[in-house]
């Protein structure tokens, strides 16, 4: 975690703590559950918390912001969000019931109280949210399709409510395909500084650019 640690010297040693606790837990349960691929397990900390971790330097969060983390598999970013930003509430949901066993674990194991756990589809919830986040879930049309009922009209954070999702790959194709050009993007490789994450991002689509996103082909949300 040093490597890390180097990066982001916003982040307060009790939270860093919590991360290295949580990272002991993904270990453990990674000898169960395929959660992340047992050849990278190894860099854990660098290939999946830190493009997680990058966040703190891209949004601000103000007390009582409430953030959706649709198809969150382990618990990413939201978990990491969760430590992150204490002042906000984070529901993490997923489809698939093991995964969320694995994220309600590590909730109590660490005792998180501003996270919930919900095994679900994104279309069941009826809240409402200041932001939707995800990591590589499924193309951006069909995360906006999912997810722009559950996000609520504002703008009282550092960025406007809407989207923050990590992807990878083209962006120039991904603005080509929706139409929309992200609001703003952060470049992880920039930001951790290692070729490695060439052509991965966070990006932010407000609210306004999630309503101009075309549809796609329905499908299932976890």
């Amino acid at each position: 975690m040093n490597r890390v640690k180097s990066l982001f010297p916003q982040v307060a040693p009790e939270q860093w703590h919590l991360l290295e606790q949580m990272a002991e837990c993904h270990r453990e349960w990674n000898e169960k559950i395929n959660l992340v691929s047992r050849k990278d397990i190894g860099n854990l900390e660098w290939h999946h918390y830190a493009p997680c971790i990058a966040a703190v330097g891209f949004i601000k969060l103000m007390d009582g912001a409430r953030v959706l983390d649709v198809g969150t598999g382990g618990g990413l970013p939201g978990l990491i969000l969760a430590v992150l930003y204490p002042q906000a509430q984070f529901t993490l949901v997923d489809s698939v019931g093991k995964k969320i066993r694995v994220v309600s674990d590590i909730i109590s194991q660490l005792r998180l109280r501003n996270v919930e756990a919900v095994n679900a589809r994104v279309e069941a919830l009826d809240k409402e949210y200041d932001f939707a986040t995800g990591r590589a879930v499924t193309s951006l049309p069909q995360f906006a399709q999912w997810t722009r009922p559950r996000v609520r009209r504002g703008a009282k954070h550092s960025r406007e409510n809407g989207v923050l999702y990590w992807k990878g790959g083209s962006l120039a194709a991904e603005e080509a395909a929706s139409g929309v050009k992200p609001s703003a993007v952060l470049s992880l490789e920039e930001t951790l500084g290692d070729a490695c994450f060439f052509e991965k991002y966070i990006v932010h689509y407000s609210w306004k650019d999630l309503a101009r996103i075309p549809r796609e082909k329905k499908e299932g949300a976890d």
